[in-house]
């Protein structure tokens, strides 16, 4: 089942809903919503293919990082994102 995006969302509530800060109120509750949050995820653009790097001839010689990021907030900090290192 399909859901809406957030400003489909704010159109539908503007037409029959007031209360003062209500934009605000919804945009927070939407941020809390694991069904939105799953159906509207952003997808990113897609990169090229991976590329050869020389392998290192010592640890800590080359370092690679990345962030995953978009994702939905979990856990008791609320993360919604992770850096991965490689050595």
């Amino acid at each position: 089942m399909g859901h809406m995006s957030e400003d489909r969302t704010k159109e539908r509530v503007a037409r029959t809903t007031w209360w003062p800060r209500w934009e605000y109120e919804l945009s927070e509750y939407i941020k809390t919503c694991e069904r939105f949050q799953k159906a509207n995820r952003k997808h990113g653009k897609k990169y090229g293919l991976l590329q050869h790097i020389e392998e290192p001839k010592h640890p800590w010689e080359a370092m690679n990082m990345d962030w995953v990021t978009g994702l939905v907030p979990g856990g008791k900090e609320n993360f919604n994102a992770y850096l991965i290192i490689v050595d």
